[in-house]
């Protein structure tokens, strides 16, 4: 990482389904990117800038990025001294049951802005971090639930089903499935969208309405999601390259790095060993705010 840039990735064990991110960054610059989970990223200090689908937005101390799952995003700093934040990544099946619990919404549920301006909600996103460092699963589980109803409450809802697809929709959808079973040697642009009987201008325009991104940025993405299944199943970094489609160990630490913010190896030793001490990764001070 850049000169006083610092970030931990964990997990707590006694918080199954949630992941953590604790860091501060001032030159990195995240690439644009999915997550197969929620997002909740309190701002402690500095201003995140990140696009949003279309849109580009801030977030400061106080306020709360928020994240749907599989929803196209980028981060970069948004003043010279970059920004801190503590993260938490709920799995969405936490989120639906949550819903479901205390507000009796059941079916997708997801939040309708991306930056949240709450201060008390964000005291509660770092409240589940300090719980999950000091061991506390009680306040941890509990302090979850709190910040999640609340966002949901206020700022979320079930989320509107997609209008009837159309003919460029399908065959967007077609050449994501492609890409999925070729991840290792992928089709250019032209073999994809002569395979699906369209024009390579049609697909790629198609493509980025469905899915906010182009192909090839798409399979990246995708690479990097199916690398984070293998490593937590104990897949060495440098195999799980090779079977992601990376032509080399590097091309994954790049592509990773630039994804979920610490390298693949990083991650790996993060998740695989025992308690919530043992379980966190650690560059530059020990402490932030």
């Amino acid at each position: 990482m850049a000169s006083g840039e610092r970030a931990r990735y964990w997990q707590y064990a006694e918080l199954p389904g949630v992941d953590l991110l604790h860091a501060h960054y001032i030159r990195k610059a995240f690439a644009r990117h999915t997550h197969e989970t929620f997002v909740f990223a309190a701002i402690t200090e500095g201003v995140e800038a990140f696009h949003y689908r279309d849109d580009l937005v801030h977030a400061g101390p106080g306020q709360i990025a928020l994240v749907n799952p599989d929803t196209p995003h980028t981060g970069h700093a948004g003043v010279p001294e970059g920004w801190t934040y503590r993260t938490i990544y709920p799995d969405a099946e936490i989120v639906r049951s949550i819903a479901a619990d205390t507000l009796a919404l059941r079916g997708s549920v997801g939040f309708t802005s991306p930056v949240v301006d709450d201060p008390y909600a964000a005291r509660l996103v770092v409240g589940v971090h300090r719980a999950a460092e000091e061991g506390n699963a009680l306040a941890a589980d509990s302090l979850l639930r709190l910040v999640t109803a609340r966002m949901l409450r206020s700022h979320g809802g079930i989320v509107t089903p997609l209008p009837p697809r159309s003919a460029g929709a399908r065959n967007a959808a077609r050449a994501r499935a492609l890409l999925e079973d070729r991840m290792v040697g992928p089709p250019t642009l032209e073999r994809l969208a002569a395979d699906l009987g369209t024009s390579p201008f049609a697909l790629l325009r198609a493509f980025r309405d469905v899915y906010g991104m182009p192909p090839h940025t798409w399979l990246t993405d995708a690479r990097v999601r199916r690398a984070r299944q293998l490593l937590d199943a104990g897949t060495p970094p440098a195999e799980a390259a090779a079977v992601v489609g990376f032509t080399d160990q590097s091309h994954l630490n790049r592509h990773f790095t630039r994804s979920v913010g610490v390298p693949p190896g990083a991650y790996q030793r993060a998740r695989g060993s025992a308690g919530p001490v043992a379980r966190t990764y650690k560059t530059g001070p020990p402490e932030l705010p």
